[in-house]
């Protein structure tokens, strides 16, 4: 990268005093967005293509979200959750539209939903005789940085330094049926899954796998509880990643809770918990709560993501652009060799390499360009759904080139 300026310099200085360095920050300091591009304090301009780890499905400011939060933001911010909002339940009329007839519950990210969503669980299987308390989930997961969601990833590294786990949670073989169905004892009260692993590298589950999840849930009175944090919001092709597993009647495999973050705030701390209105009726007052969440900025934002998704059919145009893209990266000659496998689905793509690369992060922003690095040799895009498909198709050859020059 080129060498920072005085004025960067004296913000990154400024920063390192004050924040705590638990993010492992470039040497950028990023000023100002707009759609699919973002520009740092010195001027250079960058195509985001990972749209701030997935948070901005809409891309940078746009003006529909931005005109949803001021006139909110003059209307009326936050009341506290023992009273109504209108925000808040357009929001939840939404997501009965698009998802499945439920009920939900607000709060500020993915892993708060996931803490909620496994408290019901918890709350439901203490009823049972014998008790139901403990969740599984499955190796190369993540379900957040709390305490109890750092237990929930089947990732060591992500708990490593946080000993002892805290009790109730167990990994499984991703994929294994198997050591999933050996696993579920009687005590067992949640199966927790992403429908597409996401910081795990874009991983996908064996063929009929998620639909004998679903089978065996019902069949021993477990919950099945999708973690949506990546793949809800239209990102993969449809309004949420469990849609696309489908039954023998072609009907979508539902879980008693869903989970959202990341994309449903669209920039703004939003997160929800949502589950089948007979599993929610066991969330009674005093047994769970978040002061701030659905607030009335953020819950009106979230609604007109909502809008703007279904009026645009930015589900189908991201499953059309997401296949395309994967068999253009398949195909790409100049970088076969560098390759180990393409994957995605949607606007969701992973591209693992077979060795792990140097420096990769800093020749992307070198480049102008935002994507990211995950398990070490898995480079994931995930851009604005909405974004220009031919900046989208320039963003694509800027990839590949990085990945030829590595």
């Amino acid at each position: 990268m080129a060498e920072t300026t005085n004025k960067t310099q004296q913000l990154i200085d400024r920063g390192k005093r004050v924040l705590i360095g638990n993010y492992a920050r470039q040497p950028v300091v990023m000023e100002r967005g707009e759609g699919s591009y973002v520009w740092d304090a010195d001027g250079k301009r960058y195509l985001d293509l990972f749209a701030g780890f997935g948070g901005g499905i809409l891309g940078h400011c746009h003006p529909e979200l931005v005109a949803a939060a001021t006139q909110q933001a003059g209307k009326l911010w936050h009341v506290g959750n023992t009273f109504y909002t209108e925000p808040q339940i357009e929001l939840a009329e939404r997501l009965n539209r698009f998802a499945f007839e439920g009920q939900a519950f607000f709060c500020h990210s993915g892993a708060e939903a996931n803490e909620a969503a496994c408290k019901l669980a918890r709350l439901r299987g203490n009823q049972k005789h014998p008790n139901k308390w403990k969740v599984i989930s499955l190796t190369h997961s993540f379900h957040g940085r709390t305490l109890a969601m750092v237990a929930a990833t089947g990732n060591p590294a992500v708990r490593q330094g946080f000993e002892p786990d805290v009790p109730g949670f167990e990994q499984v073989e991703a994929g294994n049926f198997d050591a999933l169905a050996k696993a579920v004892d009687q005590n067992v009260g949640a199966i927790l899954i992403e429908p597409i692993q996401g910081e795990g590298g874009i991983n996908f589950h064996p063929e009929g796998y998620i639909q004998r999840v679903r089978q065996l849930c019902n069949e021993r009175d477990v919950l099945l509880i999708f973690d949506e944090v990546w793949t809800g919001c239209g990102r993969t092709g449809k309004w949420f990643g469990h849609q696309h597993y489908r039954d023998v009647n072609g009907k979508a495999i539902e879980p008693d809770i869903m989970t959202l973050g990341k994309a449903v705030g669209g920039g703004l701390p939003m997160g929800i918990m949502f589950a089948k209105p007979q599993v929610a009726a066991l969330l009674g007052p005093g047994k769970h709560g978040s002061t701030l969440g659905g607030n009335g900025i953020c819950a009106a934002v979230s609604r007109t993501i909502f809008d703007v998704i279904d009026r645009d059919k930015l589900t189908d145009r991201a499953a059309v652009m997401g296949e395309q893209a994967v068999a253009r990266l398949k195909n790409e000659a100049s970088i076969r060799q560098k390759v180990a496998s393409v994957r995605g689905r949607g606007l969701f793509i992973g591209i693992e390499l077979k060795d792990p690369p140097e420096q990769f992060m800093e020749k992307a922003l070198a480049r102008g360009l935002v994507v990211n690095l995950t398990a070490k040799k898995i480079v994931r895009v995930a851009p604005p759904i909405n974004v220009d498909q031919a900046l989208w198709e320039q963003g694509l050859g800027e990839v590949v080139q990085l990945i030829a020059s590595l």
